[in-house]
Formats: C-alpha cells, sequence, structure tokens
C-alpha cells in the first residue's frame, strides 16, 4: 500500500472516532444521557434500590407517595397494589435472608406530570424453607414512574 492510500485511510477513521465521541455521555454504566436532571432522578431510585437491599420498609415507604398505584400490567384489578396493600406485602421483607437487587438504566422519559424510569433488574433472594435456603433470581425490564411532591422525588408506580 502506497502513502497517498493509508493516510486518507486513517484521517477518516480518525474522524468518525471524534465524531462519534461528539454525543452526550452518559451516566456511567447506564444508557442514560448525563446530567443534572437525570443524575438526581438516578440518585433518588438508587436510594429505592438501596433500601431494597437492605430489606427496610421503612426506608422504602418514604420513597413512595400514598397515591401509589400499581396494576402490575394487567388490565384486571386483582392483583392491583395501592399504597396500604404495597405496605402489607412489604411486611413480609423479614422472610428473606438476604438480597441482591441490581438495576441498568436504560431511559428517562419526562413527561408533564411524571417521570418513567426505564430499567432491568437482577433480583436475588435467598428465602428460608423448610428444605433450606434457597436462592432465587428474577431479570426483568420494568418502569418506575415517579412524580414531584413537596419538591422531592416519590414513587407512584413499578415497584
Amino acid at each position: 500500500m502506497t502513502h497517498r492510500f493509508i493516510i486518507p485511510c486513517l484521517a477518516l477513521a480518525l474522524l468518525g472516532l471524534l465524531a462519534g465521541g461528539c454525543g452526550p455521555e452518559n451516566i456511567p454504566n447506564t444508557d442514560v444521557p448525563d446530567n443534572a436532571e437525570n443524575r438526581a432522578v438516578i440518585d433518588f431510585v438508587e436510594e429505592y434500590r438501596h433500601a431494597v437491599e437492605r430489606r427496610d420498609v421503612g426506608g422504602i415507604l418514604a420513597l413512595v407517595s400514598e397515591q401509589f398505584l400499581d396494576d402490575n400490567g394487567t388490565i384486571s384489578p386483582d392483583d392491583d397494589r395501592d399504597y396500604d396493600r404495597l405496605r402489607e406485602q412489604l411486611g413480609r421483607f423479614d422472610q428473606l435472608l438476604d438480597v441482591r437487587y441490581e438495576m441498568r438504566y436504560r431511559n428517562i422519559e419526562y413527561r408533564p406530570s411524571r417521570i418513567m424510569v426505564d430499567y432491568t433488574y437482577t433480583a436475588s433472594f435467598k428465602i428460608a424453607t423448610p428444605e433450606g435456603d434457597r436462592w432465587e433470581t428474577r431479570l426483568r425490564d420494568n418502569r418506575i414512574e415517579l412524580v414531584r411532591e413537596d419538591d422531592q422525588f416519590r414513587i407512584v408506580s413499578g415497584i
């Protein structure tokens, strides 16, 4: 190959790398653009994630709006969960021996009255059973919906 061919190819490759790096940077370990608003949302949801890992029912409920309502993605009202039912279900956290909860944030969408946080989670739970302790793992895509109440984020759906 001649230098006349190699140098233009290298220049094009370098321009391609530079152009690819000109877009907005993502928050590390997420697919979410890095800005103050997105960081605040993720920091809040991370508070929730840590409370889940600690099995801290009070800590979780402190992040949840009393207007919480989750339809579990179905049209049947039988599996709907409001704030009181959520509190009741979280009361069973004491049956868990250990929790590992990881979240990969994929997108944040700002709507007039809500903030939608799309993520993929891996949850592992250690449960005591009569046959001995066992681990269960779940991997799913999910969406947490947030609102602002008194200038603070609160979860209204998605947990």
